[in-house]
């Protein structure tokens, strides 16, 4: 199998267009009456992830693009906001997509996980944050990684140490980030369930004993740095590299996805293209697994 952005495309609607006939109650509701879609829904996942992957952060520019050069592949391609109303209908069937193809990966059987947050800006000066529909929804809050603040959300992620994603969320800045683990594990049980005795590993915000004991009544084992105060814990040789992974993945949304010029303007905008750029990696890392490259996270055969 090839590694490049053709062949994912089409190895990516084949899959998506299998998975919604077997279950087509995971495609956005439409009348059962009308007029049928000329863009399927495989197809609108499948441009979603290509512009993602290309770096594309403009609808216009990315559909011009898409006219020029893939007519081979979409022979309808729709007008902007025909093309923006239908991604903002999708946001369950992405979910469903990422959960899905990251199950198809042998990445999904590791036993060590990694927990963290990221933030996505959502505007840089005080109108914005006055006039945003995010307001109330996006907070100011502070990235201690780089040493900034910010206005907008996190995504917070639970991912392999190859970078899959195995759960996510999107809060406003301030949210705690050990009640959100608790909100995304409660989210998906079968998730933990299916792999009992795993190792997770955070930064020093996941602290606390009545979290760490949660955590064990999951079967799941929590390592983390010792806060000021506290004793040398447990593998705390292993911190100061897997933080690096977990930097490096962080790096891959922001520096390649362009997580951070997601164009958003309401919660169910900025939601959709958050989950496309994770499906993004979540497809580019199926697609190396299923190909056999050795680094599994590797994006640079898609994006050109």
């Amino acid at each position: 199998m090839k590694t490049d952005l053709d062949t994912l495309a089409t190895a990516l609607y084949a899959r998506i267009d299998d998975e919604l006939k077997a279950s087509p109650w995971l495609a956005p509701w439409r009348p059962a009456v009308g007029i049928a879609p000329t863009l399927s829904d495989a197809e609108l996942v499948t441009l979603a992830v290509m512009s993602a992957l290309l770096g594309y952060t403009s609808e216009r520019r990315w559909l011009r693009r898409v006219e020029r050069d893939f007519g081979r592949l979409f022979p309808y391609v729709p007008k902007q906001s025909g093309y923006n109303k239908r991604l903002r209908g999708a946001s369950s069937m992405v979910t469903s997509m990422i959960r899905s193809l990251a199950a198809d990966t042998s990445l999904w059987n590791d036993d060590v996980w990694l927990v963290d947050s990221t933030p996505v800006g959502c505007g840089c000066s005080r109108e914005t944050a006055k006039r945003s529909n995010l307001a109330g929804w996006a907070q100011y809050g502070y990235c201690a990684s780089h040493s900034r603040y910010f206005w907008g959300l996190r995504l917070h992620l639970v991912c392999t140490l190859g970078g899959l994603p195995i759960l996510f969320a999107l809060t406003g800045a301030k949210a705690d980030e050990r009640e959100t683990l608790r909100d995304m594990l409660d989210t998906a049980p079968d998730v933990a369930a299916a792999h009992p005795g795993q190792t997770i590993i955070g930064d020093k915000n996941y602290y606390g004993r009545k979290f760490e004991d949660d955590l064990t009544d999951r079967h799941l084992e929590l390592l983390r740095p010792a806060r000021k105060g506290e004793p040398e814990r447990a593998g705390a040789h292993l911190f100061k590299p897997l933080r690096q992974v977990i930097e490096s993945i962080n790096q891959t949304f922001k520096g390649q996805l362009d997580l951070e010029r997601h164009g958003g303007k309401t919660p169910a905008g900025v939601t959709v293209r958050v989950l496309f750029r994770i499906l993004a990696l979540t497809a580019a890392i199926w697609h190396n697994d299923k190909s056999g490259q050795p680094v599994k996270r590797s994006l640079t055969a898609y994006d050109h």
